[in-house]
This record gives structure tokens, sequence and C-alpha cells, in this order.
């Protein structure tokens, strides 16, 4: 069913309606329904009008503005060895820094093949408990920034020695690089910490670029995860510089709250070929619209899957404000999150699960991805393969792919082979 709001008072300042006043849809909004109820027919007037649309609606009602590209960028490599990994690969560590801002640097960390086709298609993913914990090189810095104290070998929120290496069996740099692709990755604490306020990051830079102080909150206008985006962008912004990378295959790559970024991030920037948000849940790839059952409380008084309630009150500085006031009346959306996934067409996305993280809503992300198949079957771009959730370990590759294996809420390396395999389908590559 789609909804006109043609009629309706619009605010002063968007442009757009206030929540309460836009119109209740239980069911998704049709991706291909503008909110004057006009409907897209054409590629043209996909592109056109209905994407520069949705990314309105997305930053203005959910998750802020992305904050913009700064007018001059500086690349610095800090390590260049070519003989990492035992010969097979070549790591680089750069410095992203904004020219003459107060702005904290991204240190991103990235590893290219030594042997095979170049240059290489990458894997972009951000990381959430520093570069150092991806791989024990003691080459590789201590983040600097703020980290969870949940971060093996943290304490008092900063990295200690014992922190080297913490993850790197769930970040299989040599199995990836065998597969032909180099992997970039860097900390969303070097863009803000996951703390909910504007101590640092890039919005101290925003807040004194706007006001010329910190004392304005900046949480009105919008949360972490478009700002991790940013981060994700300006990464990107140093790869296509980068002879060693393929510009034509960059893939973002997240994990729970850096899934729902990486999503973010490559649904707004087309530089980013093909998206894999893992496990990315309720504000990324989960329903906001979570069916009655799956909502409803339970013993505990938590519901099966998060809803946008239990989000924005468990992460309140994730998100801008006007996505709270949807907090009980989700189905005043004027979009979904599917609308945020048919943002990709045409290029790839793979929405990828574990059974026993039903927090993470895996069968309302299947709905969410077929509800994106008439963006890109508009554009021609195919969809998905499967009529219904597939089975257990099986991985549905087509251009709107799903994957769903048993276990946890965690990102492991038979995930990123999985990530891989993928990523073989769209970009040309052959399994080794």
């Amino acid at each position: 069913m789609s909804v006109s709001i043609a009629s309706m008072a619009y605010a002063a300042t968007s442009g757009l309606p206030e929540p309460q006043q836009l119109p209740i849809q239980a069911s998704f909004p049709d991706v291909l329904t503008m909110l004057d109820g006009s409907k897209v027919t054409t590629a043209r007037q996909w592109n056109g009008k209905r994407r520069p649309e949705l990314k309105k609606l997305f930053e203005h009602y959910m998750y802020g503005e992305i904050p913009p590209k700064p007018a001059k960028l500086d690349f610095k490599s800090e390590v260049v060895d070519k003989k990492f990994l035992d010969g097979k690969a070549t790591l680089k560590l750069i410095s992203i820094s904004v020219r003459g801002s107060a702005v904290p640097k991204i240190d991103l960390l990235l590893v290219t093949p030594n042997a095979g086709r170049k240059p290489a298609p990458t894997f972009l993913a951000m990381n959430f408990c520093g570069n150092h914990a991806v791989h024990s090189d003691p080459r590789i810095p201590l983040a600097q920034s703020w980290l969870s104290n949940n971060c093996k070998g943290c304490t008092n929120n900063h990295a200690t020695g014992a922190a080297r290496g913490a993850q790197a069996g769930d970040w299989p740099l040599e199995q990836i690089i065998d597969r032909g692709y180099a992997i970039a990755t860097f900390a969303n604490a070097d863009v803000d910490s996951d703390r909910g306020d504007v101590s640092d990051g890039v919005y101290l830079w925003l807040a004194k670029e706007r006001t010329g102080s910190i004392t304005n909150s900046l949480a009105r206008d919008r949360g972490c995860i478009a700002g991790w985006a940013w981060g994700f962008q300006r990464c990107v912004d140093y790869l296509v510089t980068d002879a060693e990378i393929d510009k034509t295959r960059i893939a973002a790559v997240g994990h729970s709250r850096n899934g729902k970024t990486a999503l973010l991030a490559a649904a707004f920037d087309e530089r980013i070929a093909l998206a894999i948000p893992h496990q990315a849940g309720c504000g990324g790839t989960g329903p906001s619209r979570v069916a009655e059952k799956l909502a409803a409380p339970l013993g505990n008084g938590r519901p099966t899957a998060e809803t946008i309630a239990v989000i924005n009150k468990s992460f309140p500085h994730w998100f801008n404000a006007e996505f709270k006031k949807f907090n009980q009346e989700p189905q005043r959306l004027p979009f979904d999150q599917h609308c945020l996934v048919a943002l990709m067409a045409p290029r790839p996305v793979l929405l990828s699960n574990a059974e026993g993280d039903q927090w993470a809503n895996p069968s309302g992300q299947f709905d969410v991805l077929k509800a994106a198949e008439p963006a890109y079957k508009l554009l021609k771009a195919g969809g998905c393969d499967a009529s219904e959730m597939p089975p257990m370990e099986k991985l549905v590759d087509s251009k709107l792919g799903y994957y769903i294996r048993s276990g946890r809420h965690s990102m492991t390396s038979g995930d990123w082979m999985v990530f891989v395999d993928f990523a073989d389908r769209h970009f040309g590559m052959k399994k080794k």
C-alpha cells in the first residue's frame, strides 16, 4: 500500500512533515513510490528523483546528515613493508587527516597481495577495538582513542600491549590475501567514540566549524552511525588513489553496528561496489516494522528481535533525535530498511546472519531484502534468487544475497570466507 502525504503541512526547516503528521503504513512502504504518491517507473526517475529523496529521508528522519567531505585531505604512509605475512603481502599503515582541522586522523591498516592479478579488489571494514587487535605486528600502533573495556586488553578505556592481536582469529588476513583480495580496516573510535558525546572525533570538528565551540551538542543533527559512515568514505578517498587497489572493486564490510555503518556508507557512496552488512540488525538491515510476534515482550521484558524503541533507549547516540519520535509508532516512518538496501541498486549486497542471533531478526532481514527487489528489477539488475529463507549454511549469491549459519552474534574467519565467495561471484574472481 502506498500513501501520499502531498497535502500535509511541511516543517519549515526541512521541507518534510513532522513525524506525527506522517501516515501510518503497517507494511513496508513501496520503494518505487515517491513521498507525494507518484510512481517511479523508469531508471531515470529512480536516479534523478527517488534515490535523492530516499537519501534525504534517511538523513532527516533517522541517521542525520553524513558530514561533508573536507576540502583537503592528507594521506601519509607511516609504514610500508613488502615482506608482510612471510612475503605474501605488503603492509601499509596510512594516516588520513583533514588539512588544517582539529579532527583526529584515521589510521588505516591496508594489506595487499604481492602475487596475483593487479590491482586487487579490496574489502574495507571498520573494526571495534583498534587495528592493533587485528594483527599482533608491533609496528601497528596501539589506538590512542577511547575504546570499550569490552575489548580484550583494554583498561580504563584505553588499549594496552595485551590487546595486540586479540581479535586476529576473527580477521583471517592471510586467507583473504590467498584469495587475491586486499583488506583495509580502521577503528570506529578514530572517527567518533561509541559513548554518546561530542568530546572527540568528527563531531568536535563539526561543532567548531558550525558554532565556534563544542558546547552545542550535535545530537539533534546526526548520530554516530552517520559519522562512522563519513569515516568509511574518507578511507575510500585514500583507496582510490592507491595503485595497488582496484578502485572499481571496493567492498564495504561490517559486523553489528559496524555493519549498519557499512551499508549506510555504501548506499550513499557509489564508489563502493559491494556491501556486506553482517548481522546488522535493527537500524541497519533489520526492519523497523518488526513483526508483532517478534516485537512482543518475553518474560524478561525484552522482545525476541530488537525494536527501534529498544535500540534508541540503549544507544541513543547512534541515530538522530527525529528517529526517537518513531519509537512507539514505527509504522509512521516513510521508509523501512529495504529502502536503504535499494539505494545500493544495481550493486550487490549480502545480508549475513546467524540462527542464534534472533535479536538481529534474520527472518525480517530476508523480508527487507525481498522488498528491495523492485528497485533492482527496475534497473534490470536482477534480485534475490531465493523465494524463501535458504537452508542453514547455504549462500544465496545473487545480486541481493543472503546467508544464515548456526551460531551466535559474532564475525568469524568462516564468515569471511563466505564474504569472499560472494565477492568472487560479483567481482569476477576465480575461487582458489
